[in-house]
């Protein structure tokens, strides 16, 4: 009797074209970006009278941020997703183990640029989100640092930027372009840009982008290892006492 094996699907090109959702995700997520990095202190009154506190305001805006954007996101990339986890799907020993395999290198190749670089800095970005963990419980955090924020940004740096721009760039530069633009996304409003604030992104964007072109742009398995990233951070944060926490960010300062 023949046998069957499970293959993963066959490549799709047409996934890969841009659609009017794809503009639609990018454009929202632009958009507000921009909105709260160029006004973001004239809105911050605003938001405050809708919130009971400036942490529930932050975390008001980062739930609107990403959640909009999210929706948008999924609906583009549906088919996308389907694909990537049936291919996860026939290798699922590969997925559970090369995920924290990759996130160990991520954070190496952190330690040693940041080495590399000189004296460590903690950026804006990175600086207000440990605040808002020190502030807000960790159900209302993980949804948005976990869950939707990664497959935002894998969607919007990996998939767009080189699955997708990739049909019309070479793909080295998409990858260096996707490298680039997620570090500086993450820095911006600080009053000043230094290489040093961007070193930490930069090598988590260029694994993410090493693990997404390595498994045959896999955005799924990008995103896994994004999350499993950030969930470790909540978890280290969380974990710390907040006396010993603002010990440390002192002994950094």
């Amino acid at each position: 009797m023949a046998t069957t094996h499970r293959r993963p699907p066959a490549p799709q090109p047409e996934l890969y074209r841009f659609a009017p959702l794809d503009f639609a995700a990018l454009g929202t997520y632009v958009a507000i970006a921009g909105v709260f990095t160029v006004a973001g202190e004239l809105l911050a009154p605003a938001l405050q009278q809708l919130a009971p506190s400036p942490a529930a305001a932050s975390y008001l805006v980062n739930l609107i941020f990403y959640g909009s954007v999210a929706v948008l996101a999924f609906l583009a990339a549906r088919r996308v997703v389907v694909r990537d986890l049936r291919v996860l799907a026939t290798r699922p020993w590969f997925t559970v183990l090369m995920v924290p395999a990759a996130v160990i290198v991520m954070m190496i190749l952190t330690a040693v640029v940041v080495a590399a670089g000189g004296e460590a800095q903690t950026s804006a970005n990175q600086a207000g989100l440990q605040s808002l963990m020190q502030q807000v419980p960790a159900w209302l955090i993980v949804p948005v640092l976990v869950v939707v924020g990664p497959f935002v940004e894998e969607y919007i740096f990996r998939h767009l930027l080189i699955g997708k721009l990739s049909r019309r760039l070479n793909i080295w530069l998409c990858c260096a372009l996707s490298v680039v633009v997620f570090a500086g996304i993450h820095i911006a409003g600080q009053e000043a840009i230094t290489l040093t604030a961007l070193l930490p992104y930069l090598a988590m964007g260029a694994t993410l982008v090493f693990v997404y072109v390595w498994t045959g742009r896999n955005v799924m398995f990008s995103y896994f290892v994004h999350a499993a990233k950030n969930l470790l951070a909540v978890v280290f944060i969380y974990a710390i006492p907040p006396e010993l926490f603002e010990q440390l960010q002192q002994a950094q300062a």
